[in-house]
């Protein structure tokens, strides 16, 4: 008599086998507004990061919806602001040198300074982060994945306390995680489509950038202070001067990290797809980030006074 083929274990179990299922069974229900879950019956959970780091399928159940490449779930919406939230946070805690940061400025200086750095360092460097998840996103689902930002309490947590602790950020507050099945070609186009977000925001941002600090005269009041509130008065032209360097900035270190081909980053799933890119990609990046870090070529700074000089 022939034995149980194994693949039955997904629709039933063995009535004459009283162990668990060599294969998890797959279940489907759809809620009221047509989502449509699957659960691979799995009870092990493990960190969605790690197990994409480690290569292993998103363990959580992938909730598929057929909504526009715009589409952006509540749950995402809810992650997408934590991940934001704590990321702001943790820039507020750098850019006052973390808690050393109070022998230097003195407290209620560090305090200030920490609360209006915030906001500055959220709308220079925040795009660059949003953005280029958004970007892996709308590829991914142009590809016919479901794919959904989920942020990493663990990473935001320890963002947070090595840039309160320390005043230096490493942050990995989220990813988006991708369903799907997808050549490698169209993984090689999802990963590259985050540091490409990254590259236009900087080509931007260069014009952009300029004409506001031009047109609103930034350059023509004194910001030799470090500090944003002097003598009770609030140097906005200092903030903004700020803003427009650090969104240059973080927009060409942000995508040089990520072309690095090392574990879940852009840059191993490029090159795994196609070395000509890679390597392009990457020698854009480094080259601007060398030229303008070690052999001080050129800087944010110059470039954006060079441009406001015409207005």
């Amino acid at each position: 008599m022939a034995g149980r083929d194994s693949r039955a274990d997904i629709l039933d179990d063995d009535p004459f086998r009283n162990q668990k299922p060599r294969v998890h069974r797959v279940h489907a229900r759809q809620s009221d507004d047509g989502t449509i879950h699957f659960d691979t019956g799995s009870s092990t959970r493990i960190n969605p990061l790690f197990a994409q780091m480690m290569g292993s399928a998103q363990q959580q159940p992938a909730k598929m919806h057929n909504g526009s490449i715009w589409h952006f779930s509540s749950e995402e919406k809810k992650h997408l602001r934590l991940a934001t939230s704590a990321f702001t946070v943790a820039l507020g805690f750098m850019a006052v040198g973390g808690l050393w940061g109070i022998d230097s400025l003195g407290f209620t200086s560090w305090v200030i300074q920490f609360f209006l750095s915030m906001p500055v360092l959220l709308l220079a460097v925040g795009p660059a982060f949003l953005l280029h998840e958004i970007g892996h996103k709308i590829i991914a689902k142009k590809n016919g994945c479901w794919a959904e930002f989920r942020a990493n309490p663990s990473g935001l947590r320890f963002g947070i306390f090595l840039s309160f602790f320390l005043g230096f950020l490493f942050m990995a507050p989220g990813a988006v995680m991708v369903a799907g099945l997808v050549t490698r070609r169209q993984n090689g186009h999802i990963a590259l489509a985050g540091p490409l977000v990254n590259f236009g925001l900087f080509l931007i941002g260069i014009p952009l950038w300029g004409i506001i600090l031009g047109l609103t005269g930034a350059f023509d009041v004194n910001t030799s202070s470090a500090f944003y509130l002097v003598g009770g008065q609030l140097i906005w032209q200092k903030m903004l001067i700020d803003v427009g360097i650090y969104w240059i900035g973080a927009n060409l270190i942000l995508g040089l990290f990520n072309m690095l081909p090392f574990g879940p980053l852009d840059g191993l799933k490029v090159k795994d797809w196609s070395e000509n890119a890679f390597y392009a990609t990457i020698s854009v990046f480094a080259l601007l980030t060398l030229s303008w870090v070690f052999l001080e070529l050129w800087s944010p700074l110059g470039v954006l006074q060079s441009i406001a000089g015409l207005f």
